[in-house]
């Protein structure tokens, strides 16, 4: 029986941290699904720079994703519902509440377990782990 596993989240400039997470979320199971948000979906930060299309090409150009799709634009547990995933596995610092998504499941009827992803460590090498830092970086030395 083939377990699989969902991961999401805005991917806008790839980095270490975005593979490590999906490293251990393909980890969790056999097939790898990742649901990358649109930008009327990202709220809880500032909107994405890259188009969603191109964020979600980039996400299932690796290896380790069996297939990046775009977020649905009014309900975010469409993908969810149409794929259903045996795990949702969460970054370690997205900003979900991993109680409302189990409240949300259950109400859907949707039988999947929810987990958290571990944090990279950095190698201490200036490595960037977020967007915003990279960002922030471009901005201190060309902007």
């Amino acid at each position: 029986m083939t377990r699989t596993v969902i991961a999401q989240g805005t991917f806008d400039i790839l980095h270490p941290g975005h593979v490590h997470y999906l490293e251990e979320a393909a980890a969790m199971g056999d097939e790898l699904y990742v649901i990358v948000a649109r930008k009327a979906n990202v709220d809880h930060k500032s909107a994405p720079i890259c188009p969603a299309t191109q964020r979600r090409d980039v996400v299932n150009a690796l290896e380790t994703v069996d297939e990046a799709l775009l977020g649905h634009e009014e309900d975010i547990f469409v993908p969810i519902e149409e794929i259903d995933p045996d795990v949702i596995a969460l970054g370690h610092d997205q900003h979900h509440d991993d109680e409302a998504i189990v409240a949300e499941l259950d109400r859907r009827g949707i039988d999947c377990e929810v987990r958290r992803a571990s944090p990279r460590e950095s190698t201490g090498e200036g490595e960037l782990l977020s967007t915003r830092l990279i960002i922030d970086r471009i901005l201190e030395q060309r902007g």
